[in-house]
């Protein structure tokens, strides 16, 4: 019996370790942006690759993203909507100032988005639905 719990403990500690989610502290792939309100020109737009090996369901988002944010927003506040455009189908995750994880998918096709208002830095994730990368715009707009 103590057999079998050691190695009930042991697929526990294996399946945990491949269940970590994406971490907001690493450097992101495509650099840190501040915006302020008024920004120009809107929308501001940065050309990445969407996807990565991470399940987003780790954080109760779809589809699979990187590791490392793809973009951190530094937002002066007001009014501003996050999304990202590719011919692929695509999810949104973000790590708000509020420390909440909030996801996106098919809100514009089979594009996400979200709006937010609140001041502060925004790890910023694209992700894949069908599990492979895709070229992909992510953007920030006022409109």
């Amino acid at each position: 019996m103590n057999k079998t719990f050691l190695t009930a403990v042991a697929m526990a500690a294996i399946a945990s370790t491949a269940a970590i989610a994406q971490d907001y502290t690493l450097d992101p792939t495509y650099g840190t942006h501040s915006l302020n309100a008024g920004f120009l020109p809107d929308p501001a737009e940065l050309q990445i690759t969407a996807g990565g090996l991470v399940d987003a369901g780790n954080v109760g988002c779809a589809g699979v993203i990187a590791n490392a944010p793809d973009a951190r927003l530094m937002w002066g506040g007001g009014s501003m909507t996050i999304g990202a455009n590719s011919n692929d189908d695509t999810t949104l995750v973000v790590n708000a100032p509020d420390g909440e994880w909030y996801c996106s998918d098919d809100v514009n096709g089979l594009n996400p988005a979200l709006s937010f208002s609140a001041a502060g830095q925004y790890d910023v994730w694209v992700g894949v639905y069908d599990g492979d990368n895709a070229p992909a715009t992510l953007y920030v707009t006022e409109y």
